[in-house]
């Protein structure tokens, strides 16, 4: 097994890591081969905060872009936010997590009930108690073969000195997405509520709820906005990228509604869509369509109610 790299991400740092070519200039993309990274350049680890980790894995659904975790390392034990899509990743999440410490994994917060996060569920230790939002947790149990506890709002979990907020901020990428919260090191974990340059996957979201649940996000406390997809930049543009992706959302949702309006019907309102800028984002191509059909539901009423 390639060792694991483990960089260190500087709080008050306003620049990214260099890239090859680029000095320290950062190439705005999820797109790996983009920044000349190769998926042998992963797994990685980035140092957040004291025993607090990012995790980024190439995720095998997609291929060119990661999908990330957050790892809270402390002397009481192991919270993972998120897992990966197939069995081998998180197996190899696992140990990399054993080169931080001896201590078990206690908790493991479902955001994203979607198979690229939970494909590989069921490989985590049974000292983990699996923490879903109602919503997913019939999924998940499925999928895990044992029960979760669920969250509704918030809780908060004490771990060896950290307090973890388990947080609902709204329904978003799914029904039931979950965020996780470090107060004292100004940490935010937003799972699928924010990838960092990859076209909005829409799909199965609520597009106005969506853009509400980012902007209570960005009413919170937080020095690091940590994606579900795309690169662990500086905390600098991680924050400038999320409010980046919210205004990409609310492109979606207005040429939806532009589209909507005109009667464009569903399925030719992608090659009609002013996506300006967004337009070159990663899995564009792959998510524009469901993401334009889903601000078609929401106007016409279609879309699953709590």
């Amino acid at each position: 097994m390639r060792p694991l790299s483990i960089a260190a991400l500087v709080l008050v740092a306003t620049a990214a890591p260099s890239v090859p070519g680029q000095g320290t200039e950062v190439v705005r993309t999820a797109d790996i081969t983009l920044r000349g990274l190769t998926p042998a350049d992963f797994p990685r680890m980035t140092k957040l905060a004291a025993n607090v980790y990012a995790y980024e894995q190439i995720d095998p659904t997609k291929r060119i872009v990661t999908a990330n975790n957050l790892i809270v390392a402390s002397g009481a034990g192991v919270l993972v936010a998120e897992g990966q899509g197939t069995v081998e990743n998180v197996k190899r999440l696992v140990a990399d997590i054993a080169t931080l410490t001896p201590q078990p994994i206690r908790y493991v917060i479902v955001g994203s009930e979607h198979g690229d996060h939970t494909g590989g569920d069921s490989a985590f230790p049974e000292s983990a108690t699996f923490i879903v939002h109602p919503a997913s947790k019939a999924a998940i149990e499925r999928r895990i073969g044992r029960a979760a506890e669920t969250v509704a709002d918030r809780r908060v979990i004490s771990l060896g000195g950290v307090d973890v907020h388990v947080l609902f901020l709204g329904r978003a990428h799914t029904g039931g997405d979950l965020e996780v919260y470090l107060p004292g090191e100004k940490i935010l974990f937003m799972s699928e509520v924010f990838s960092n340059r990859i076209f909005p996957s829409m799909a199965n979201g609520y597009p106005s709820e969506w853009l509400e649940t980012l902007k209570r996000a960005e009413q919170m406390e937080a020095a690091v906005y940590v994606p579900a997809h795309g690169f662990i930049d500086s905390p600098a543009i991680l924050k400038e990228e999320e409010r980046t992706y919210r205004s990409a959302l609310e492109r979606v949702v207005a040429e939806g509604r532009r589209l909507h309006d005109l009667k464009v019907p569903v399925d030719e309102a992608p090659a009609k869509a002013d996506l300006g800028p967004f337009a070159e984002w990663t899995r564009k191509n792959d998510n524009v369509a469901g993401a334009l059909k889903r601000v078609y539901m929401e106007l016409d009423g279609e879309l699953k109610q709590p």
